[in-house]
């Protein structure tokens, strides 16, 4: 009597399972080439605009930077290589990549370790923090514009608010003409700039800060570290890949800094606050050298381009190592 329950001899141990039906495989098939249809086509309109409002016009300021152009019709003037060749004889675009060394040089020095500061105090059990984080964001909600008015109007020579505050202390002396004087204009465009940014970079501070867990600091404090070792050896390195956005972002800021620049000096006193977006503008729509301006333009794109590649090979490597995702059609 041969029983119901004994194995099957061609599926016993030892022997390889019987293949998946054609059938089966050509279902798994067809459900993976689904799953990319689909977010392929979820991509399109993103791509469409990307292409259209971004691709495009790089495309075609990199073509208008080899032709003498004044921005009406279509270039036809070609003339090679000219105006990069011109762009790196003119003392003003030297100037400006200059200035822009500077302003970032101070961005890391001054701005981002204030920022940090007021994070690190503003992540502490104080009266009334909420009302100041507030406060210091605020000014990052302000658009360019009005902040530039605004600052116009309180470094304004003589009745400006800033001049009238040093004469009712007695310092009537350091006062003057803010943006009007070259030697100060760099100083005092600065010290708008980090009115106006420093809130955005003390928020991101302050939600690195909140993510880190406090058991960790709890040990550090038992272990007898100070406030100053917990800060160094704890809240620091774990702040790290905030700290390195910060960076990226004050870089790239800088780079393309324009209109709080055109807003408060429009490049003056005699180019001494221009930044290259500024020269870029002013030759395009003021002077109508397209040409030139788009060379400008493509010289601003590579040394962001470029700097953006290397940080993100050299510095940011280790925050992006595992945080892709793929996309597998498993057939479930």
């Amino acid at each position: 009597m041969t029983s119901t329950f004994l194995p099957d001899k061609r599926t016993g141990p030892g022997r390889a399972p019987s293949p998946a039906a054609p059938g089966a495989d050509r279902g798994r098939a067809r459900r993976r080439a689904l799953h990319w249809l689909t977010a392929l086509g979820f991509q399109i309109p993103a791509l469409v605009l990307f292409g259209v409002l971004v691709l495009l016009p790089i495309l075609f300021a990199l073509y208008a930077a080899f032709f003498r152009w004044g921005g009406f019709g279509m270039p036809s003037d070609y003339i090679g290589t000219d105006n990069f060749t011109r762009l790196f004889d003119d003392p003003v675009f030297l100037g400006d990549l200059w200035r822009c060394l500077v302003l970032v040089m101070l961005s890391l020095a001054v701005q981002l370790p204030f920022a940090l500061a007021m994070a690190v105090l503003l992540n502490q059990k104080l009266r009334g923090r909420a009302f100041y984080r507030m406060l210091f964001f605020g000014p990052y909600v302000l658009s360019e514009a009005i902040t530039g008015v605004l600052f116009g109007m309180i470094f304004a020579p003589d009745d400006g608010l800033a001049d009238q505050i040093l004469g009712r202390i007695g310092l009537e002396g350091l006062g003057g003409e803010w943006f009007a004087d070259p030697s100060m204009v760099m100083a005092t465009l600065f010290l708008v700039m980090t009115w106006k940014y420093f809130g955005f970079h003390m928020m991101l501070y302050l939600a690195g800060l909140q993510s880190i867990p406090r058991e960790l600091t709890e040990a550090a404090l038992i272990d007898g570290a100070n406030a100053w070792q917990r800060f160094r050896s704890v809240t620091l390195p774990l702040l790290a890949p905030t700290l390195r956005i910060s960076v990226f972002l004050s870089v790239i800021g800088a780079i393309q800094l324009f209109d709080l620049v055109w807003v408060t000096t429009a490049g003056g006193p005699d180019h001494h606050s221009e930044t290259m977006a500024v020269t870029m503008f002013q030759y395009g729509f003021k002077r109508y050298q397209v040409g030139y301006a788009s060379a400008i333009s493509v010289v601003m794109f590579g040394i962001s381009l470029v700097f953006a590649l290397a940080y993100q090979r050299f510095v940011l490597r280790r925050d992006l190592q595992g945080a892709t995702t793929t996309m597998r059609g498993d057939g479930k």
